[in-house]
């Protein structure tokens, strides 16, 4: 198991961690369908390496709002041939996550060489909990309003923050209980995941209320939709900036780990941030 990027992860005398995004997917919002072949992801995965990312994000199941779930065989045949051979070829410090809310799928990628699941539905489902803890794997709990398929329905919350982060500090507190040791939790606000754009600026707003529990904070707004309305651009692939003023924002305060597409531009954003954070 890869576990520079633990000890990084935990040094707060060190840059935060980029992950870089590989959606093998033909429906991810931003890049579905680009990397499907093999040869493609792992050309997309190396680069992304050589700028800078210390992990490589992999999902087999687009969770854009209005996807549709996908089974687990499905996940398995798009993902474990590229984890396998990524695996065999990139340094063995380069972290590989499993993205999927399924435990077959996560067991099926710990076996092929993952270290990591990124969990959306933010163990929901107490056999994930139970899989990080056997495995000892790093976890990422996500919040997330409802399903990806009813997500953006008219998201509702008395105080966004307070109630996203008590549910975190529960998956986590659940997490513990299965076994899984502290310092392989993270937890992630999971922004546009069930949140209208003003529940996405108060969570970005507060981010240091996160910071504050004690476990690593990932961050995850590359290229979203909200941004876009933001700054007027209906582009994904046009929201590389927007997307390093939330890396800037998110390494003072705290922030541990950034999920990006982009690697090269965000590495940038948080090494300058943190060289001003100081």
């Amino acid at each position: 198991m890869a576990e520079r990027w633990l000890t990084r992860l935990h040094d707060g005398a060190s840059p935060p961690l980029v992950m870089g995004i590989l959606n093998l997917t033909p429906d991810s919002f931003s890049d579905g369908g680009r990397h499907l072949q093999q040869e493609a992801a792992l050309t997309q995965a190396a680069l992304m390496v050589a700028e800078g990312a210390e992990i490589i994000d992999l999902g087999g199941e687009s969770t854009r709002p209005g996807a549709l779930p996908v089974a687990d065989d499905e996940q398995c045949r798009r993902v474990l041939p590229t984890l396998g051979a990524l695996r065999a070829q990139l340094p063995a410090d380069v972290a590989l996550s499993i993205d999927t809310r399924s435990p077959v799928v996560a067991r099926a990628a710990l076996s092929a060489g993952a270290s990591i699941i990124n969990d959306v539905s933010g163990g929901r489902d107490p056999a994930m909990l139970d899989l990080a803890a056997e495995y000892g794997a790093a976890l990422v709990l996500m919040h997330m309003q409802g399903e990806p398929t009813t997500m953006q329905t008219a998201p509702a919350y008395t105080d966004v923050v307070s109630e996203v982060l008590a549910y975190l500090l529960a998956a986590a507190a659940r997490a513990e209980r299965a076994g899984l040791a502290r310092e392989r939790i993270v937890i992630d606000p999971g922004i546009g995941f069930g949140k209208t754009r003003e529940h996405n600026l108060s969570l970005l707003r507060d981010l240091p209320r996160f910071v504050q529990t004690g476990y690593p904070v990932l961050l995850g707004t590359s290229r979203k939709r909200f941004m876009g309305a933001i700054c007027r651009e209906t582009s994904f692939t046009e929201l590389v900036g927007a997307t390093c003023a939330t890396t800037a924002l998110g390494t003072s305060a705290g922030v541990r780990i950034f999920r990006v597409h982009d690697v090269k531009p965000n590495r940038q954003a948080l090494e300058v941030a943190w060289a001003v954070r100081g």
